[in-house]
């Protein structure tokens, strides 16, 4: 399956499948967190206010871009993600967060509400 933009249905993701050996989830720092080609739904492993979220590979990201709010794009050597989401669809829709910072490990949370499996 597939992941699109709930409010213009612009494509977001590569193909997917959920992953249910959460041991291959990998929580080192500067490294993916999940597994190229996987989701995962969070249950607060990654960070509680992300609760819910779909993870998955900053690879599997298409059709997307960094939020034009600049405020939105902290980190040191990537996203830290703790501005609020810094991820949009191509048309500008707001869709989840990205989290690439050398202090981290590397996924996106894509927001249940504003993203659907196609």
């Amino acid at each position: 399956m597939r992941l699109a933009c709930q409010t213009c249905d612009t494509v977001i993701s590569n193909e997917l499948i959920e992953l249910k050996d959460l041991s291959r989830l990998n929580k080192k720092d500067g490294q993916d967190y999940i597994p190229k080609g996987f989701f995962i739904i969070d249950n607060q492993e990654f960070y509680l206010r992300l609760k819910g979220s779909i993870m998955v590979n900053i690879k599997d990201l298409i059709n997307s871009k960094y939020h034009s709010d600049v405020s939105r794009l902290n980190g040191c050597c990537g996203r830290d993600g703790l501005d609020g989401m810094n991820r949009t669809c191509f048309n500008n829709h707001e869709i989840g967060t990205e989290m690439s910072d050398c202090w981290m490990p590397h996924c996106v949370a894509l927001n249940p509400h504003l993203v659907k499996f196609i």
